[in-house]
């Protein structure tokens, strides 16, 4: 009997979300920033304990508003990893901003924080920290030394909702945080994101950029009697319907992150042996336990392995799949940005990395599949 395939990942409906879009409907209004926009709003505010929470049609929008944020023109530098999505640097790339990319730890796949201050010139503006499969950077570090230098962290957690250190939640310790709903994402909204204010100087500007360039919510709120264009910006704010499927994910956000953190924790201790055996490497059990179960990954030993590997899962029906081409090395990472100093981490361990699928509705049967599967390939190729 063939086996069905086991996807990636795959998006999941809590319960509530297709009410809320109908309720959203049933109001007589589903533009921006109608009822269910704003409770997102006060949910994440209050869970994240952020001081302003603003959705916006996709994380890329959230970054591209932090940009706006950091006033950044033409020749500021950014520091940021290389290993990360095309919209870290593209949103300050489109400001005129040069993206500067350090090497990443071997043990978080975060970007080293010993490697930021050297990066730092007379045209630094800010620092983009990237919390890798929700483990976070070392955050104390990073802030330390913006605050030395007068530089703003806007903390790219676009995988890393729910995710703590030290007690915080990623997203809520640097200036500025930024948050992906993406269908891919841990709780998603099809395409969505938010920008997380932290620091009370941004609150009112954010929200000028994020209605356009105006004070059109002062406007609503009764606090100008007409509204203007204040400052630059877009229409970075969703439809109402993006905030109804929202916040029926919000509500089982617990939920949601638990099973995912669970199956996380099952692909280590089962994968354990290997890495002891040295066929592969995991991440560290800590970082797991710590973060928001977003993603599982493991190291094969080289790129030729690493290949191996996913063609033999893809012929069982298992879809695991790699990550990022490192942006130094891409054609706009070339054109607009530069590395500064060796990459030696980040090669590396973009020609290793299998991400292995981790998705809510993911059956103990169909990770025990994908676990046989990695054990038998390493027991065939003696890797």
């Amino acid at each position: 009997m063939n086996e069905s395939a086991i996807p990636f990942g795959k998006p999941f409906i809590a319960e509530n979300e297709l009410a809320y879009i109908g309720e959203a409907i049933a109001s007589g209004s589903i533009m921006g920033n109608g009822k269910f926009t704003r409770m997102c709003h006060r949910w994440l505010e209050s869970r994240l304990g952020t001081r302003r929470a603003l959705l916006t049609h996709s994380c890329t929008a959230a970054l591209e508003m932090a940009a706006i944020l950091c006033d950044i023109q033409s020749g500021d530098e950014v520091i940021m990893p290389s290993y990360t999505f095309v919209s870290t640097a593209n949103a300050f790339v489109l400001r005129g901003g040069v993206p500067v990319f350090i090497d990443i730890r071997p043990d978080t796949l975060n970007m080293d924080e010993k490697l930021v201050q050297p990066a730092i010139t007379a045209r630094t503006r800010a620092i983009v920290p990237v919390h890798y499969a929700g483990v976070s950077c070392d955050m104390d570090a990073i802030m330390t030394i913006a605050k030395e230098h007068g530089l703003i962290v806007v903390e790219d957690a676009a995988q890393a909702i729910f995710s703590t250190t030290r007690n915080r939640l990623l997203g809520t310790v640097g200036d500025l945080g930024c948050l992906s709903f993406h269908e891919t994402k841990n709780i998603i909204s099809g395409e969505g994101g938010a920008l997380l204010v932290n620091d009370e100087r941004f609150m009112e500007r954010a929200e000028i950029i994020w209605e356009k360039g105006t004070n059109r919510s002062q406007f609503f709120r009764g606090q100008v009697d007409k509204y203007a264009w204040m400052d630059i910006g877009s229409s970075f704010l969703p439809s109402d319907l993006i905030g109804a499927f929202l916040y029926g994910q919000l509500e089982h956000a617990d939920r949601i992150t638990s099973k995912r953190i669970g199956l996380c924790k099952e692909y280590w201790e089962q994968l354990a042996p290997l890495d002891q055996a040295g066929h592969i490497h995991l991440p560290s059990y800590d970082s797991i336990m710590q973060a928001n179960g977003h993603m599982f990954y493991l190291l094969a030993n080289s790129l030729s392995s690493r290949t191996a590997l996913l063609d033999f899962l893809h012929a069982r029906g298992i879809h695991a799949v790699f990550h990022y081409t490192p942006l130094h090395s891409s054609p706009a990472g070339i054109k607009y940005g530069r590395a500064a100093g060796p990459m030696t981490i980040t090669d590396n361990v973009s020609e290793r990395i299998v991400r292995l699928p981790v998705y809510y509705g993911m059956t103990n049967a169909e990770q025990e599949r994908v676990i046989a599967a990695v054990f038998e390939f390493h027991k065939a190729h003696g890797d």
